[in-house]
């Protein structure tokens, strides 16, 4: 059966993109709207100031529209990237001269935008200061006077440009709540003057894991999407990648967390060829072409967890990362170390009991024990009442169920996942193996 963790794959960074310029307007402004949030929401503050988030975000929300109905009507331009920013800067020059600021700092500000920004130039093309500028924006997202929950969902609005619908689910909570919380985080950062600066010494600790929990979150997302017709969203498993990337290569992440998560993500990236069949149908673990797994990211993503080899940091990270590099390593399923998973996950699980946590070790005994061992393991898991609504709890039992062959049983453990489940591909599956439990059982619920 599939391992239901959310070890998030990636497209392969460095990999020859399709030309952008190529697709349709609409699907192109929703690629930039994922791929280029955090990039022209950076450049913007770096020029308003933090205090201008809010206006930050209208610009960049009102340049994407603009984009969206002018490249509709006249083609989409050369270099959309740069038409994008100089737009956004243009509307931030505009915004700026009709909004009542202080007399001693509104002409200065001006001053500034049009001196770096002169009307002529087409900005996107310094890449290494656009990226410092995202770099930037995260760590001010994830500064210390915000509380570590809000720290995360103020970064995966302003960088992964998520709406307040999706950092719900991710939480949880309510639409209504976090719209609330965003407009409190915005204050707050008003009222407490943070700075647009990377942090030094001990405050870059303070910052550095919310950071990595944003990545993780919005790597997670793509991998496995919480809604929508798309099990996989690329597009956020490659920014998720490329900000990572960007963070170790800088003194400001360069931490073995980092790079254990790096290698998470690459570890699993490597297996996004063999995620789905042709038809975008979910494809279990033991039933993925391992002939097609990218065997230059799972070296990168080695590489990768030996440099979080260094020192004696272990972080939860790391143990995911160990357990990803186990599966990618074994030649074929039947030589995977489920002993050795199964350690990981008891290590995992000691040091964050969560059900969800939980529920993977099971999946781990099964695999090494047995079904029978892992619906017990799964009946042991505290607080299991808080996965009610969660469908993969249902899917593992009908999987276990199905394996022991209590066909009526696992098919009323995949009749269940299948009304809990929100993603088109992973119904689909559902339904498949709904439809092969009921077809094993005789018209009076016996088995044939």
């Amino acid at each position: 059966m599939d391992d239901p963790d959310r070890d998030p794959p990636a497209a392969e960074p460095g990999g020859a993109p399709p030309h952008r310029a190529a697709m349709p307007p609409a699907q192109l402004v929703e690629h930039f709207f994922r791929h280029e949030t955090g990039r022209l929401h950076g450049a913007l503050i770096r020029l308003l100031g933090v205090q201008n988030l809010p206006l930050a975000e209208d610009v960049a929300q009102e340049a994407l529209l603009r984009a969206l109905r002018l490249w509709s009507i006249g083609g989409v331009p050369p270099n959309p990237s740069a038409w994008i920013t100089q737009v956004a800067m243009n509307l931030a020059r505009d915004a700026l001269r009709h909004r009542r600021m202080s007399l001693a700092k509104q002409p200065g500000i001006i001053l500034h935008l049009e001196h770096r920004l002169p009307r002529g130039e087409m900005p996107g093309d310094g890449e290494a200061e656009i990226r410092d500028d995202t770099l930037r924006l995260m760590f001010v997202c994830c500064h210390p006077a915000l509380a570590a929950d809000a720290q995360v969902v103020l970064a995966l609005k302003v960088i992964g440009g998520f709406g307040p619908g999706e950092i719900a689910r991710a939480f949880l909570s309510t639409e209504a709540a976090i719209e609330k919380q965003l407009t409190r985080m915005k204050q707050r950062i008003r009222d407490a003057g943070i700075a647009f600066a990377i942090p030094q010494g001990p405050e870059l600790a303070a910052r550095l894991d919310g950071v990595l929990a944003v990545l993780y979150l919005i790597f997670n997302e793509g991998y496995k999407a919480s809604g929508g017709d798309r099990l996989l969203r690329e597009d956020l498993c490659e920014e998720a990648v490329r900000l990572l990337s960007l963070l170790v290569a800088h003194p400001a992440g360069d931490a073995p967390r980092a790079h254990a998560l790096l290698a998470l993500m690459l570890l699993t990236a490597a297996r996004f060829p063999s995620r789905l069949d042709e038809q975008g149908a979910l494809l279990r673990l033991d039933e993925q072409d391992r002939s097609k797994w990218n065997r230059a990211l799972i070296d990168r993503g080695l590489l990768h967890l030996a440099a979080a080899a260094r020192g004696e940091e272990l972080s939860d990270y790391h143990l995911q990362a160990g357990i990803a590099a186990i599966h990618c390593t074994a030649p074929d399923g039947a030589s995977t170390d489920w002993v050795r998973i199964v350690a990981h996950y008891d290590e995992f699980l000691r040091r964050k009991p969560s059900p969800v946590v939980a529920l993977n070790r099971a999946v781990a005994v099964a695999h090494r024990d047995g079904p029978r061992a892992g619906l017990d393991a799964i009946a042991a898991i505290p607080r299991l009442d808080r996965l009610d609504s969660h469908h993969l709890l249902p899917a593992v039992r009908g999987e276990l169920y199905w394996r022991l062959g209590d066909h009526a049983a696992a098919a009323e453990h995949f009749r269940l996942a299948l009304q809990l489940a929100h993603v088109g591909p992973e119904q689909h599956h559902l339904a498949r193996m709904l439809e092969r439990s009921e077809h094993r059982r005789s018209p009076a619920g016996g088995e044939t």
